[in-house]
């Protein structure tokens, strides 16, 4: 359905762009500093985990997904 791998890519590029800081965005979330290294070996993020990160940076998680080129 979704490849976990591009996910993370998709985070990793809105946050650089935000100018936000991976580990400071996942120690926010309360989430494994190792969660976009897991993402990119396979492993998907729960729904409310993938809606933390959509809000921290703005933009939807249809975004995130790939399944939309609008932000919001």
């Amino acid at each position: 359905m979704y490849e976990s791998g591009i996910v993370a890519e998709n985070i990793k590029k809105t946050a650089k762009a935000a100018n936000i800081q991976l580990k400071d965005m996942l120690l926010a979330l309360h989430l494994n500093k190792n969660t976009l290294s897991n993402m990119y070996n396979g492993s998907m993020l729960k729904g409310d985990s993938l809606a933390r990160i959509a809000d921290y940076l703005g933009c939807s998680v249809d975004y995130l997904l790939g399944r939309t080129d609008n932000q919001k």
